[in-house]
C-alpha cells in the first residue's frame, strides 16, 4: 500500500472529445464481454490489472492510498475474513462507513465469495438506521470506529441479531483491522471463490422510492460490471485518467459508477470524504484529476463560490453526472473551462438509463436509435393529483406526445428481447409496486421510474419533477412519509403533513412541514428530536404552524394548496419558521428574512 498522495504514472492525456457514435460503440464493446464470462466478477477485473500494472495508483483517499497490487491483496484479505467468520454465499454483511478507499476494497472482497454487502448511509440515525439494517438482515456489521456510538444508539430499535466489527484502529476482539492482518493476501483458490456468477446478488443499495422508509435495492454482479464498463466507454476512460469522487460511496453513482469506471480500465479514483466548495479546485489540481463526478447541486455551489486561484489551472477533460440544470449549464462550463459535460439519468434499481453524450444543454439524455430496440423507454400520461397512470378504453396506458409531461417507464426484460432487467428490492411487495402492467399490450410489464419527464422533437428527455411525495434535496431523495412520521412523534405535535417546496436558486425541493401543536410544543426540543430521528438532509427546512390540516374523506392529506402557498409570509398568515443553516435552530421567517432568502443572501 502506498502512502503518497500522488504518483506520476497517471498523468494528464491530451484533451480528447470523441464523437457521440464512438462513445456509444466503445460502451457497447466493453460491456459485450460481460455475458461471455459469467464467472468473472469485478474483483477479477482489479486482479487482472494488478497483474499488468501492480504499482499504478488505483484508489486514493486521505485515510489510505492503494495501488492495484495493494488493492488486489486487500480484497483477498476481506474475502478470507468473510470465509473465516462463517459468512457463506447469500449471507449479508452490512457496511457502515464514511468515504475512504478501503470502503471499495471491503465490498469487493466480501461480495467476491458470494456474500451480499448492504451499503448503509453513514448519515442515518435512530429508527431510519435500524430499519435499513433490519431490511438487510445481516449476520455481521462492519462499522467505522467514529460511527460505533451511532450504531449502538440504534441497536435497541433493531430486530436483527448480528455481530459488530469495528473498523479503524481497534485492537479489540472484533476489530476488523486485527482480523485482516492475520489473513493471507494471495489470490483465492477455486474452492475459496466458490461458484459465484454475475447473476448473483452482490450489494444492497438503499433508495427512498416514492413512499415510506428506504428500500434495499438488489444489485447483481452483472449490474456492477455493466455500470463500470458502460461509463468507462462513454467517458472514453484510459489508464491515464484520474477521477475525483466526492459523492457518497453508499450510493450507486458515487460508490459504483465513479470508482468502477476507472478501475474497469486501469485508471485511478480519488475518494474524498465529502464535497467542499472551498477545497474542490485545489483537490482537482493537486491530484491531477482529468474527470470528476457531480450532482447538480454540487455544480451550483461551485458556481456561487468565490473565485479560486486553482479553478483555471486544472487538467480536466470531462465532468460526468446528473442533475445539471439548463439554467446554469453554460455558465458552469464557461467559468471553469470544462471541455465536455456528460449528463445522464439513471436510478439505482432502474432498468434503463439515458445519456446526453452530445452535450445538449438541459437534457438528461436519450436512447440512441441503435439501442432503441434493446432498451425501450417511454412516457405515459398520469393523473396530476394521484400519480396513477391514465388508461384508454382498452385498459392500456396512454403514451405522451412530444412535449407532454408524463411518467417515464422502461420495459422489463432482457436486452435481446427488447427490455432491461429489473432486479427489485428485498421486499417483494415493494418490488411489485414499481411494476406497471398492461402498458402498451396485455401482459407486458414496465418499470415505473417515479419521475415526470418530457421528450422534445429530437428525442431528448428532459426531467420535470418527481411523481408523488418524494422530493430531492442535497442530492438525496427524501420520502415525506418518513419525515412526517418523525415530525408527528415529537411531543407537542398533534398533526402534521410534509411536502416539498421550490426555493429559487437551488436544485430540487426543500422539505416543509405544516404542523398542528398544543401547549407542550417547543421549537428547540423539536429541532433536537429531528436530529435524533433523521439525517440532516431530511429535516424540514420550513415549518408552518397551522390551526388545522385538511384531509380527504379517506384521510389523505391535502398538500397541493400548502405547497403552492409555500413559505411566503406575504401569502401565509400563519406562523412560519426557517431552520437556520448555521445554528440548526428554527427561527421566525418574517418578510425581511424571506427577502434575504430569495436574494441568495441566506444559503441553505
Amino acid at each position: 500500500m502506498s502512502t503518497g498522495i500522488i504518483d506520476k504514472t497517471s498523468q494528464q492525456a491530451p484533451a480528447r472529445k470523441p464523437s457521440a457514435a464512438k462513445a456509444w460503440l466503445k460502451a457497447i464493446e466493453l460491456t459485450s464481454r460481460i455475458e461471455a464470462q459469467p464467472g468473472r466478477l469485478f474483483a477479477d477485473v482489479v486482479e487482472d490489472w494488478a497483474g499488468q500494472q501492480s504499482g499504478r495508483t488505483a484508489l486514493i483517499s486521505d485515510a489510505e492510498t492503494y495501488d492495484y497490487g495493494a488493492l488486489a491483496r486487500r480484497i483477498n484479505r476481506y474475502s478470507r475474513w468473510a470465509l473465516s467468520s462463517g459468512v457463506r454465499k447469500g449471507d449479508t454483511v452490512a457496511l457502515l462507513m464514511a468515504n475512504r478507499a478501503d470502503y471499495v476494497a471491503c465490498w469487493l472482497g466480501i461480495s467476491r465469495i458470494g456474500a451480499v454487502v448492504a451499503l448503509i448511509n453513514p448519515k442515518l440515525v435512530g429508527r431510519s438506521l435500524a430499519h435499513c439494517i433490519d431490511a438487510a438482515s445481516p449476520c455481521h456489521v462492519i462499522v467505522a470506529q467514529e460511527l460505533a456510538d451511532v450504531l449502538a444508539a440504534a441497536a435497541p430499535l433493531m430486530k436483527s441479531q448480528c455481530l459488530v466489527w469495528t473498523h479503524g484502529g481497534s485492537r479489540e476482539e472484533r476489530g476488523i483491522e486485527a482480523a485482516l492482518e492475520r489473513l493471507d493476501d494471495s489470490p483465492l483458490s477455486p474452492d475459496e471463490r466458490g461458484e459465484v456468477t454475475i447473476n448473483d446478488r452482490a450489494l444492497l443499495i438503499y433508495t427512498s422510492g416514492t413512499t415510506g422508509l428506504p428500500k434495499a435495492a438488489s444489485i447483481s454482479h452483472r449490474r456492477i460490471l455493466n455500470w463500470g464498463f458502460w461509463f468507462a466507454g462513454l467517458t472514453d476512460a484510459t489508464p491515464q485518467d484520474r477521477l475525483y469522487d466526492c459523492l457518497p460511496l453508499c450510493h450507486s453513482v458515487g460508490g459504483i459508477v465513479a470508482p468502477c469506471s476507472m478501475l474497469a480500465v486501469g485508471g485511478s479514483a480519488v475518494v474524498v470524504e465529502k464535497f467542499s466548495a472551498r477545497e474542490f479546485w485545489h483537490d482537482i489540481v493537486r491530484y491531477d484529476c482529468t474527470l470528476f463526478q457531480y450532482i447538480g447541486e454540487l455544480c451550483r455551489y461551485l458556481l456561487k463560490a468565490p473565485p479560486s486561484e486553482y479553478e483555471y489551472r486544472h487538467q480536466l477533460r470531462l465532468a460526468c453526472g446528473n442533475g445539471l440544470r439548463g439554467d446554469i449549464w453554460e455558465d458552469f462550463a464557461a467559468r471553469f473551462a470544462i471541455p465536455r459535460i456528460l449528463e445522464f439519468y439513471a436510478a439505482t434499481e432502474g432498468n434503463f438509463s439515458l445519456y446526453n453524450v452530445e452535450g445538449k444543454v438541459g437534457a438528461i439524455g436519450r436512447v440512441p436509435p441503435l439501442l432503441a430496440h434493446r432498451f425501450p423507454a417511454n412516457i405515459v400520461k398520469v393523473d396530476a393529483d394521484t400519480g396513477a397512470p391514465l388508461r384508454n378504453a382498452d385498459g392500456l396506458c396512454i403514451a405522451c406526445a412530444r412535449g407532454e409531461i408524463g411518467e417515464a417507464v422502461g420495459r422489463i426484460g432482457v436486452a435481446d428481447d427488447g427490455g432491461g432487467r429489473f432486479e427489485g428490492y428485498t421486499d417483494a411487495g415493494e418490488t411489485e409496486k414499481k411494476i406497471l402492467r398492461d402498458v402498451f399490450a396485455k401482459g407486458d410489464a414496465w418499470f415505473r421510474t417515479g419521475d415526470l419527464m418530457t421528450v422534445d422533437e429530437k428525442g431528448y428527455f428532459h426531467f420535470v419533477d418527481r411523481v408523488g411525495d418524494t422530493f430531492r434535496w442535497k442530492g438525496e431523495n427524501v420520502a415525506t412519509s418518513e419525515v412526517n412520521d418523525a415530525v408527528r412523534d415529537c411531543p407537542g405535535v398533534v398533526d402534521a403533513t410534509t411536502y416539498g417546496v421550490i426555493v429559487p436558486g437551488t436544485d430540487g425541493r426543500a422539505g416543509m412541514s405544516a404542523i398542528v401543536v398544543d401547549d407542550e410544543f417547543d421549537l428547540a426540543a423539536f429541532a433536537e428530536h429531528l436530529a435524533e430521528r433523521l439525517p440532516p438532509y431530511a429535516h424540514p427546512l420550513f415549518v408552518r404552524v397551522s390551526a388545522s390540516l385538511d384531509s380527504t374523506e379517506t384521510f389523505k392529506q391535502k398538500k397541493s394548496e400548502l405547497a403552492r402557498e409555500g413559505f411566503d409570509p406575504g401569502t401565509v398568515s400563519e406562523p412560519l419558521f426557517l431552520k437556520d443553516p448555521k445554528s440548526g435552530a428554527y427561527v421566525p421567517l418574517d418578510a425581511e428574512l424571506h427577502a434575504r432568502l430569495l436574494s441568495g443572501a441566506v444559503r441553505l
